[in-house]
């Protein structure tokens, strides 16, 4: 049986998403090709309805001879399947079809870990765990259980976003366990079994974890040079009717695009307009490492009900504080607080005053964080750019990782064969819900120089390995996702 359609594309939308999609071989057989590769890269997302084979022969201006067969083509490979009354939809092959899952590394130091875009602690820590001890005994008085979050902390983190002009009171501040558990709060209290969840595509694959945990299931939107594709983003709030939206604005993580400003406000009002929650992720929007720093994504803030923004002191300052924080409504706030009471009852106070101390220096610790991650990034660019220059690698402008296209669908044999040669390292099928991404791979640059030369080393052996080499591109070509 088909999958049911999440949205349609008509012809015109289509023909822009294909471009210049011919080739020297015979025009049904390009069609196919250039069908088959915007599906496997996610630009055209799996559960997508086509338009019928007269509306695609129009818009592109071709026989419906050559539509039909490419078509029937993508059929018999399993990429599209169709049914009478519900159209051709887009799928992928069987053996496609699973998510290749998303590995945090363990100790060791024989491996270089590159499946956690993530980076060490700052030298300013230890002061700052000084620091929160001799604060505790004014705390220990009481049980220590404070499920909204310590009162002088979510006052800060309210400070913090009113200084980058989103107003915003400590009522609308929520303190979670990394911003891994606000994630799934969000989820269970929006979502639930069988509800439809937007997500980009590709996304952070702990989101996709988090929506199908509370039985819902994500519907893909793709990302593009200029961050989430807003035509489909639209279509897609009208027609699957999601009960959650969840977003990277910033630094997108994997492809380190970031939502221009205008299109933010666009996306608050797409909320507004179909009652849709929005969740803005902003947990590497502190690491900008090119350009001004991206537009609050909840614009000028006050108490919006349908645009929520997740923090996290994991890429700012350590992974290690299980420090997140949701920013909301404040009736919004008060339930995910309800909710948050049957999974734990509140985040280590201890960790919180390390949070809050590291909060006063954040001006110091950043800009030193900045300057350390965008020279490992150029470290890496430069390392890539010698030793696999097959490789097509996109130059973010900030967060911890680039989203290479490899040329071809190689990641998952790739990762596999890089492990023996000393790297772990993610495959792009962990970044998306169903199996695309394959010819991607994310390459974090969270490391020192000295560990990236070493994974870099391991990368351009298991590529010679795999014995694959992809054609030259063209200078100044853009990928379709970056």
């Amino acid at each position: 049986m088909p999958p049911t359609a999440d949205r349609r594309v008509n012809g015109a939308r289509l023909r822009t998403l294909l471009g210049s999609w011919h080739h020297h071989g015979p025009a049904y057989q390009a069609l196919a090709d250039a069908l088959r590769g915007l599906t496997r890269s996610g630009t055209l997302p799996l559960a997508t309805r086509l338009p019928g084979e007269r509306e695609v022969a129009e818009a592109l201006g071709v026989s419906r001879t050559t539509v039909t067969a490419a078509y029937d083509l993508l059929r018999d490979e399993g990429f599209l399947v169709s049914r009478r009354g519900s159209g051709t939809v887009t799928t992928l092959p069987d053996h496609a079809g699973d998510r290749a899952p998303a590995r945090l590394g363990t100790v060791d130091d024989e491996l270089v870990d590159l499946s956690a875009a993530a980076p060490p602690a700052p030298p300013q820590l230890a002061a700052a765990c000084a620091a929160a001890l001799d604060a505790l005994p004014r705390y220990t008085a009481r049980a220590g259980y404070l499920p909204l979050g310590l009162p002088d902390l979510r006052a800060a983190i309210a400070e913090r976003y009113t200084r980058r002009g989103v107003r915003t009171t400590p009522d609308q501040v929520l303190v979670t366990t990394g911003g891994q558990q606000a994630i799934h709060l969000l989820a269970g209290t929006f979502a639930g079994t069988g509800d439809r969840v937007v997500v980009e595509h590709p996304t952070y694959p702990h989101a996709v974890d988090a929506v199908r945990a509370v039985g819902a299931r994500p519907v893909p939107v793709p990302v593009t040079t200029q961050g989430t594709d807003l035509d489909l983003l639209a279509s897609t709030l009208r027609q699957a009717s999601p009960r959650l939206v969840y977003l990277v604005p910033d630094h997108h993580n994997p492809t380190g695009t970031s939502l221009p400003d205008q299109d933010r406000e666009h996306v608050r009002d797409l909320a507004r307009r179909t009652r849709t929650v929005v969740v803005g992720d902003e947990t590497l929007t502190d690491l900008t490492l090119d350009g001004a720093d991206p537009a609050p994504f909840a614009g000028g803030g006050g108490a919006d009900r349908y645009v929520v923004c997740v923090g996290s002191a994991s890429k700012s300052f350590w992974g290690g504080l299980r420090v997140g924080w949701v920013r909301a409504h404040p009736d919004v706030v008060a339930a995910l607080g309800q909710r948050r009471a049957h999974v734990d009852l509140c985040t280590s106070v201890l960790d919180q005053l390390v949070t809050l101390r590291l909060l006063d220096r954040a001006d110091e610790i950043l800009a030193e964080r900045r300057a350390t991650v965008r020279a490992q990034r150029d470290a890496l660019l430069g390392m890539l750019a010698r030793d696999l220059p097959d490789w097509q690698v996109a130059v973010p402008h900030g967060g911890l990782s680039t989203w290479v296209d490899l040329g071809a669908p190689v990641s998952t044999t790739l990762a596999a064969l890089a492990h023996g040669h000393g790297v772990r390292v993610a495959p792009g099928p962990a970044f998306g819900v169903d199996g695309t991404f394959e010819d991607r791979l994310r390459v974090p640059f969270s490391q020192d120089a000295a560990t990236l030369r070493r994974a870099v080393d391991g990368l351009a052996a298991a590529w010679a390995a795999l014995g694959t080499r992809t054609s030259a591109r063209v200078a100044g070509g853009q990928p379709t996702l970056v």
